[in-house]
């Protein structure tokens, strides 16, 4: 018996597909959280530059981790920066490809390229909450990252520090499998970082999103 994988068997691959929503999270309580899968299927605007700007500076290729549909792969290939995109979803991969940027189906804890050579790896979008253990995902993206490299982190605005199981809602619905998820603010991005052999290299806001640098410490 297959059983249903989150972010493949639910309407974010759907929501992928089209460019558009709505779609959220749903909490086990009823609660819910917006996806943004329209400015997820845009091109590259706004906040996202700042974190752009910063690839462009490093002298090594870029890894996005839980690329979705792929709009900052292809930013950073017109800006020259090379970078590899990776993702679970298989529609999210194939609109990466299709904007003429590499992608891989694959988790972030599978086998990937060029383990510990990355000059930056990316966790945007929330993407910190992937797999609900953020203390295994920042250890993950460590190994990743060269010496010198950095983790580029997009933290949520709040000071927040919490695990919760959600299932992806569409617009007439249906709800995906649950799945663990997780939501950090900048504080407790920092004190799990240290825990992952990180510190912070910088930290900004812009367009009301909020992001941390991480290097090995």
């Amino acid at each position: 018996m297959t059983v249903a994988a989150p972010w493949v068997d639910d309407p974010f691959a759907e929501a992928v597909r089209s460019g558009r929503g709505p779609l959220w999270l749903r909490r086990e309580d009823g609660r819910r959280q917006r996806l943004d899968i329209e400015r997820w299927c845009a091109p590259a605007a706004g906040a996202d530059f700042s974190l752009l700007l910063r690839c462009a500076r490093l002298t090594a290729p870029v890894l996005d981790l839980g690329c979705g549909p792929g709009r900052l792969v292809a930013a950073l290939l017109d800006l020259g920066v090379p970078v590899l995109g990776v993702d679970v979803t298989g529609a999210a991969v194939a609109r990466t490809v299709d904007l003429g940027g590499p992608a891989l189906c694959r988790s972030v804890f599978d086998r990937l390229p060029a383990e510990g050579r990355w000059g930056a790896a990316l966790l945007a979008d929330g993407n910190l909450g992937i797999g609900g253990d953020p203390d295994a995902l920042l250890r993950r993206g460590a190994e990743l990252i060269a010496p010198d490299g950095l983790l580029l982190v997009e933290v949520e605005p709040e000071e927040v520090d919490e695990r919760v199981v959600v299932r992806v809602e569409g617009p007439d619905g249906r709800l995906g499998p649950a799945f663990p998820w997780a939501r950090l603010g900048t504080t407790a991005t920092l004190r799990r970082a240290c825990l992952a052999g990180l510190v912070e290299a910088e930290r900004w806001a812009s367009h009301g999103r909020r992001f941390l640098a991480l290097r090995k410490g």
